[in-house]
C-alpha cells in the first residue's frame, strides 16, 4: 500500500484516493523486485543509443533504424542534430552488458 502525508490528502483528496484504490500501482510495486523489470520490453532508439560509446557509433543507430523505417526521418533528423551539438551522452548515462537483466 502506498502511503502519502497529510499535506498531499488535503490537497488533492482524488487524486489521492485514485492512487490509494488502484490495482494498478499496486501489482506494478509487487512486481518489480521479482527479477522480471523488463520481460516483455521493447527497446527503443534511445536504448540503443545509451548502448553506444561513441558518436559515430550513435550515428550509425540512427541511420540503421531510420533506413529500416523504425523511426521517422524528422525524428533521425532531431536525434542526429541532438547528438552532433552534444554528444551521444547527452541520450543518458552509457549501458553496460547486462543492465536488462
Amino acid at each position: 500500500m502506498i502511503e502519502y502525508n497529510e499535506e498531499f490528502k488535503k490537497r488533492f483528496p482524488n487524486l489521492a484516493r485514485e492512487i490509494e484504490e488502484s490495482d494498478f500501482l499496486r501489482i506494478r510495486v509487487d512486481r518489480e523486485p521479482s527479477g522480471d523489470r523488463f520481460r516483455g520490453y521493447s527497446p527503443g532508439v534511445i536504448d540503443f543509443l545509451n548502448r553506444c560509446s561513441t558518436d559515430e557509433e550513435g550515428m550509425e543507430i540512427i541511420r540503421y533504424l531510420e533506413k529500416r523505417g523504425e523511426i521517422s526521418s524528422d525524428y533521425a533528423l532531431r536525434l542526429r542534430i541532438q547528438l552532433i551539438k552534444h554528444g551521444i551522452r547527452s541520450f543518458g548515462p552509457k549501458r553496460e552488458w547486462g543492465y536488462y537483466k
